[in-house]
């Protein structure tokens, strides 16, 4: 069952960012706000009719922090990471994002956000080129600087020679770079990424995790989701795991370790105890019979 309607067009996202002037105004304001944490979310609750998508969730994040948002389908994640953008409003609680209220000043967080939905719904019948200059244009970045970062990026991910041809010709894995470039061209201060290295060959996942380590010292934070626990564990600061709605751990592997009373396993079966699914040998074994 679908917890929550899907938002992951970039028309959602970038909702009040339609003129130069409002993104410029919302930069300005969003430079004077102290920013203790990248990100705050003090008891937030979401419900979709009956169905109690996030329950209460407390949660601090690091400015400069990699932050993975683990846990199975239906858990909260998406919702989560649609209440920082403010694509999702909550029922009760506060959502900060870089010392902004997200429900009185979406356009000043959007600004400063590179996001990635889990299914990027890109506009497919422009050019590469055309969709990546028109998403520079909606963040009101200089022409120069605009057309050297999106040749390096292009150039990074090998989509050099590519970005004359119309989108909805990409395969998956050139739709997934163009996404991820739409995310990193503004230079954010906070990236949300759901399942970012989807579809990606193994270069193009590396120059990304590497990049990501890259920004992290830079001071931007990092928020991904994924499914692939390799991924997190390597590449995450901290994660977070919920379940049912909540956040139900919280730490760095040692912590998690601690937790889940697994001293010398990875993710993958801390995240399976902890989640009580932790039955997979019976359920093969069944599935044999």
């Amino acid at each position: 069952m679908r917890l929550q309607p899907e938002f992951a067009s970039f028309e959602e996202f970038t909702l009040g960012l339609n003129s130069v002037s409002s993104v410029s105004n919302a930069t300005a304001r969003l430079s004077t706000m102290s920013e203790t944490f990248a990100v705050e979310l003090k008891s937030v609750v979401k419900r979709y009719s009956e169905i109690l998508a996030v329950d209460n969730v407390d949660l601090t994040i690091k400015t400069g922090e990699i932050f993975g948002l683990l846990g199975p389908n239906g858990s909260g994640k998406s919702t989560t990471l649609k209440m920082l953008l403010g694509l999702v409003q909550p029922d009760s609680g506060s959502v900060n994002v870089l010392g902004v209220d997200v429900q009185k000043d979406p356009v000043a967080v959007k600004q400063q956000v590179g996001y990635v939905p889990e299914s990027p719904r890109l506009y497919e019948f422009l050019t590469g080129i055309e969709y990546l200059d028109f998403i520079g244009d909606i963040y009101g970045m200089q022409t120069e600087e605009k057309k050297n970062r999106i040749t390096e990026y292009l150039k990074a991910l090998q989509l050099e020679g590519r970005e004359g041809d119309m989108i909805t010709g990409y395969s998956e894995g050139m739709k997934q770079k163009v996404a991820l470039i739409s995310a990193f061209l503004h230079r954010p201060k906070l990236l949300i990424l759901d399942e970012p290295l989807n579809a990606l060959d193994p270069r193009s996942a590396r120059i990304v995790k590497d990049f990501l380590h890259k920004l992290k010292m830079q001071g931007v934070t990092t928020i991904m989701s994924t499914h692939v626990l390799e991924i997190a564990q390597a590449v995450c600061d901290r994660i977070g795991i919920m379940y049912q709605g909540r956040l139900l751990a919280l730490g760095n592997m040692n912590e998690l370790r601690q937790m889940s009373k697994l001293p010398d396993s990875g993710l993958e079966d801390i995240f399976l105890k902890l989640t009580g699914t932790d039955d997979i040998r019976a359920v093969v074994e069944e599935l044999l019979k």
